[in-house]
């Protein structure tokens, strides 16, 4: 394996002080592989050296506009962005990220950089020199010193002891879980080895982000904005293990059921301000179910309305099923016919759960009880 695979290997490791010195001796080795001054600027960067991760980013930029390679100049420009931005020079950050921008709109880190780049640059106050842009689209062209960390006898047998790490989940792998109580949400990030001091994650009263280096040399990011409903971020807290990120959210507002982690809400509404529970939370079910009334039926409750309606809806001279041609059921379907539909109702409910011994028309006085069988003097009711 040559000295550039190894530095890959290293870098994916988290290992970045090997990366660097097996990266520095790929470069004296090639000094015009732009590759390898992009990917030393990343192991610098996640070494916290920043100067030094600029330093190759720029020297990468040169040598991809040499080159002409569109892709190259693209990655490059992305490591110099990001050094920018964590040497304080917000102002050359948000302009250097606009070239990216401008060379490939789907680069998908890109929407976390200039998330942060903008909130740097809202808390500057006029005058501030980190808010003065002063980078050129190309720096100039200089001599590169291939060669800026000492050389170390013995390297190739130092990065072959390289300890077994744990191997990080790969971006398309990684997945994620949730689940709720009245209280909290809880949600979980199944990523193995992330690295704790370079994991970023933050949560707002409607949103959360989560970013973190993967193996791959490039950054992996996870939004949710806006989230279903409003959360207190003071109370809401998060943790690492070498599996995953667990985070719990507190609920604003106890016991909103979520129905997803993410809505459609307009957090930028002032009326969602005057309330912690959105609007498609507090919406009225749709699709009522009619009320349901007392019955002394063995079958259970009866639908009263849809009785009704189904009795009314019967054109004349259509065979009824429960018919039996005698004189009672032909004068009750009669006085039925001309009858208001809370007359019906009552009329059908009456008659039926008294067993044909009391029947009224008065919805008011028989919709909310049961009817008790009625029978003449001198007779019993029984149960059938």
């Amino acid at each position: 394996m040559d000295q550039a695979a190894r530095g890959a290997a290293a870098l994916a490791a988290s290992n970045y002080e090997d990366a660097i010195k097996l990266y520095t001796s790929a470069i004296a080795v090639n000094s015009n592989a732009v590759d390898y001054y992009i990917k030393r600027s990343t192991a610098y960067q996640r070494s916290a050296k920043y100067s030094e991760a600029l330093a190759d980013a720029e020297a990468a930029v040169v040598l991809a506009h040499k080159r002409a390679r569109r892709e190259l100049i693209k990655d490059s420009q992305l490591r110099r962005g990001i050094a920018l931005f964590f040497l304080e020079r917000y102002a050359d950050a948000e302009f250097v990220l606009g070239i990216v921008k401008r060379l490939d709109e789907k680069e998908k880190t890109l929407g976390i950089w200039n998330m942060k780049v903008a909130a740097k640059l809202k808390t500057l106050e006029d005058g501030d020199d980190r808010g003065k842009v002063t980078a050129k689209e190309v720096p100039e062209s200089k001599e590169i010193n291939v060669v800026d960390t000492p050389m170390i006898e013995g390297l190739e047998k130092e990065a072959g002891a390289i300890q077994k790490r744990v191997v990080q989940t790969p971006a398309d792998k990684i997945k994620h879980d949730w689940y709720q109580n009245n209280e909290n949400v809880y949600f979980t990030l199944l990523a193995k080895g992330v690295p704790k001091d370079l994991l970023t994650v933050e949560i707002e009263k409607d949103s959360l982000s989560i970013s973190f280096p993967i193996q791959d040399a490039s950054d992996y990011g996870y939004t949710l904005d806006p989230l279903f409903a409003p959360i207190d971020p003071a109370n809401s807290t998060f943790r690492t293990t070498p599996t995953k990120i667990e985070v719990t959210l507190k609920k604003a507002t106890p016991g909103v059921k979520w129905h997803d982690l993410e809505g459609d809400r307009d957090t930028s509404d002032p009326s969602e301000e005057k309330t912690s529970v959105p609007a498609h939370v507090l919406r009225p079910k749709t699709n009522e179910q009619p009320p349901v009334y007392p019955t002394s039926s063995k079958k259970g409750v009866k639908n009263w309305d849809k009785v009704a309606t189904d009795l009314s809806s019967k054109k004349e001279g259509e065979p009824d099923d429960d018919e039996e041609g005698d004189e009672t059921a032909r004068f009750f379907k009669s006085l039925y016919k001309g009858a208001a539909p809370d007359a019906q109702r009552a009329m059908m409910k009456s008659y039926q759960e008294s067993g044909g011994t009391v029947l009224s028309t008065d919805w008011k006085d028989v919709g909310s009880k049961t009817i008790v069988p009625q029978p003449p003097d001198g007779m019993e009711a029984k149960k059938y």
